[in-house]
């Protein structure tokens, strides 16, 4: 029986059906007869949260744009899917034309969170392919992956083929070209692989042994042969204005996370904070023209029919022109309803004036991230801004008739200490104070604050990827007290779960010994690890006793500048001495300043060029 007769039985005794019937607006068809290459852009989430992002409509896009490639779309399935389709015998399957993963050429999986590593493995084994790299046959399609989990990729290195490291749109493209000659040629997978090793932005782990100290860290990582390069170099997108961009998305037939149209400003980002991995390994700033931006803002609304367009970038308002940006938005949509969201504000540079633009078509909650609640540890950090900036922008808002507003803080930031954390709940009422002391015909709305609580997680290619995390009981210390100590009905407080930020750091941060537990983890029926109702953290735990991995090792251990990390390997772009330097920058509390306002030294002008680094 076909998988389509199969679902036709099965789809109707599931949640939310319309996850895997595919054929929505704007997804493509093509005749898989007349096809070189068959790609499966697999997301290893629900298709609600795959449908949001953006890399996604990006890929599929640029991809199907190649008569001789056809790629398709692959989530994962949910619990109640999973079931029927293991009762059925039903392999994974993709969206567009309802294959098996097995018959394509290539699985392509982007790692956008460590804690969907157990859903990969997840997906595989419900296509029949191999888990294990190094027991898949020639006739098993190869497994790549990309995003920005790849800046560390050695937890899994076992179960990917190569990874593409870097922002990989035309890497992506090269690597099929490569592809479509050598499969010409009836070689064997072996011979691609070294081929296409040595393209700037590929690793190939099967071509490198690693070797350890007996105190279990690293002591070298070596290729196999001299012809394989010692450091793998990130490839960036130099002019984004030349790059492809969809022009028409993808619109699903139920709601997802994000139901918008997401137009991006810029990469990159200039401010330097030193818990943002984004933040240095999307280095160069590069930003789009406003011209394209409001082409292609025309052009995403004409085929899609969204009412609402998101700005996106790493801090949406330090694009240069982003005042000239939202007018001409606005213009051009105000009639149709249009609504215009920027996320990602940053305090110091909030514009009334943006405000006030935005405010004319649509009114939402206003969110904004402190990081940390006193000055001192905001310059720890390299926050760059003073808690009047907080002040004036809520201020501001408050008076434009904003009366919900988001505060994002991080616990358990290097150096933080008990009076660091109340500065989370003094920061809060004093935005509540603010509000209520405007002139009451000038408030409006109720008030609504929500103050939200992360767990700091130490990353690669951050200067606090030495330190070491809090463990969990310090985490939870510290959520205890800030939920005694905010008492007031007009301010919330929520958190982050430490137990599922101290797996993430022990993956984020881990070598490719993990890939054992990992694989235990799912065996044991992890799955899902980021979802709070599925999570099992003992069931991790139990992996790692079962794999005798010592996961404090890799969360809580404090590193030694002349350790050799499991990522040294990647040159992305930024020294490791600036990340040094930085880091003992942060112990002084001596901020490092904008580097659109002079270079700081990052390294990044040195071998790649574009954005503010020409």
């Amino acid at each position: 029986m076909l998988i389509k007769e199969q679902l036709d039985e099965i789809l109707l005794k599931v949640e939310k059906p319309a996850r895997y019937i595919g054929n929505e607006h704007n997804s493509i068809k093509k005749d898989v007869k007349d096809i070189d290459i068959r790609f499966a852009f697999a997301f290893p989430d629900i298709y609600e949260v795959g449908m949001s992002h953006l890399g996604l409509h990006i890929l599929y896009n640029l991809l199907n744009s190649e008569e001789h490639i056809y790629c398709e779309r692959v989530f994962a399935p949910w619990i109640d899917m999973e079931e029927k389709m293991r009762e059925n015998t039903i392999p994974l399957f993709t969206l567009e034309t309802k294959s098996s993963l097995n018959n394509f050429d290539f699985i392509g999986f982007t790692l956008q969170y460590e804690m969907s590593y157990t859903n990969i493995l997840n997906m595989l084994d419900l296509a029949n392919i191999p888990i294990l790299a190094q027991d898949r046959g020639e006739d098993d399609p190869f497994v790549i992956a990309g995003g920005p989990c790849v800046y560390n990729p050695e937890p899994i290195a076992d179960f990917i083929d190569f990874f593409v490291i870097g922002e990989g749109e035309q890497l992506t493209l090269r690597v099929l070209q490569i592809y479509r000659e050598w499969k010409k040629q009836n070689k064997k997978k072996s011979d691609f692989l070294k081929e296409i090793s040595e393209l700037e932005g590929i690793y190939v782990p099967s071509l490198y042994d690693v070797y350890y100290n007996e105190d279990n860290t690293i002591k070298e990582m070596i290729p196999k042969d001299e012809a394989y390069p010692k450091r793998i170099k990130k490839v960036i997108i130099r002019d984004l204005d030349q790059i492809f961009y969809p022009e028409k998305i993808i619109v699903p037939f139920i709601e997802t996370v994000h139901d918008r149209i997401v137009l991006e400003i810029f990469r990159g980002c200039t401010r330097g904070c030193r818990f943002c991995q984004a933040g240095m390994i999307y280095r160069p700033v590069r930003e789009r023209n406003t011209d394209k931006l409001v082409d292609l803002a025309k052009k995403l609304v004409e085929a899609t029919g969204y009412n609402e367009i998101s700005i996106s970038s790493l801090s949406t308002s330090d694009y240069s022109d982003l005042e000239n940006l939202v007018k001409r938005l606005i213009k051009e949509f105000k009639e149709k309803n249009i609504g215009l969201s920027l996320p990602s504000l940053r305090l110091d540079s909030f514009s009334l004036e943006v405000i006030k633009e935005i405010q004319k078509v649509r009114k939402s909650g206003l969110t904004f991230a402190p990081e940390a609640g006193s000055q001192r540890l905001r310059d720890v950090i390299n926050k760059g801004i003073e808690e009047t900036d907080l002040l004036k922008s809520v201020n501001d808002a408050f008076s434009l008739g904003w009366s919900t507003v988001k505060l994002y803080f991080m616990i358990g930031l290097p150096t933080e200490t008990i009076e660091d954390v109340y500065g989370i709940k003094d920061l809060a009422y004093k935005v509540k104070d603010a509000f209520f002391a405007l002139p009451n015909e000038k408030r409006k709305g109720n008030l609504s604050i929500t103050a939200s609580t992360s767990c700091f997680v130490p990353k690669p290619f951050t200067p606090f990827q030495w330190h070491p995390q809090n463990s969990i009981e310090e985490f939870y210390d510290k959520i205890h007290l800030l939920k005694k100590s905010i008492k007031d009905r007009k301010i919330s407080y929520s958190y982050h779960d430490p137990k599922l930020s101290y797996l993430e750091a022990v993956i984020a941060r881990g070598d490719r010994r993990l890939s054992k537990a990992i694989f235990k983890a799912w065996e044991n029926g992890c799955r899902f690890d980021g979802w709070a109702d599925l999570f099992d953290f003992d069931k991790w735990m139990n992996a790692f006793k079962d794999t005798e991995i010592d996961p404090d090792f890799y969360a809580t251990r404090k590193r030694e500048y002349e350790e050799v990390l499991p990522w040294d390997f990647i040159d992305a772009g930024v020294s490791k001495q600036y990340l040094i330097n930085e880091n003992e920058k942060s112990l002084r509390g001596e901020l490092t300043k904008d580097c659109r306002l002079g270079c700081t030294g990052c390294g990044i002008n040195n071998s790649f060029t574009g954005g503010v680094c020409k």
